[in-house]
């Protein structure tokens, strides 16, 4: 009986936590634009690190933009197709995009406006 009520308030604590930027949930950001932010590792774009800046304060360490599941780990996107059709989930929708290279690097941003339902 122990056992079974500490796998239900495993479960319910896993379910009731959600990705988060900054430590705060993406379904409490209430905020009517956010920004997507992709830098490729490499020319090919295949390597994406994806920041998400909604004018948040930041920290000392650029890490606290990155989305992170319910378990604290990053959230590892295929492209910035995969974390647009994330953030539509959020009720997000696309506004423009901007893309440029630093170096050997690509930087994309995404500009998001908050669907108002």
């Amino acid at each position: 009986m122990k056992r079974t009520i500490l796998i239900a308030a495993l479960l319910i604590g896993m379910i009731g936590t959600a990705q988060t930027v900054n430590g705060i949930p993406l379904k409490d950001i209430d905020v009517t634009y956010v920004q997507i932010v992709g830098k490729s590792k490499n020319m090919t774009g295949t390597k994406l690190t994806i920041t998400l800046d909604f004018g948040q304060v930041m920290k000392f360490s650029g890490k606290t933009t990155l989305v992170k599941n319910s378990a604290g780990k990053q959230i590892i996107f295929n492209s910035m197709m995969d974390a647009l059709n994330f953030m539509i989930k959020y009720d997000y929708e696309f506004v423009n995009s901007n893309y440029y290279s630093m170096g050997n690097s690509q930087v994309a941003h995404f500009m998001l406006k908050k669907i108002k339902l």
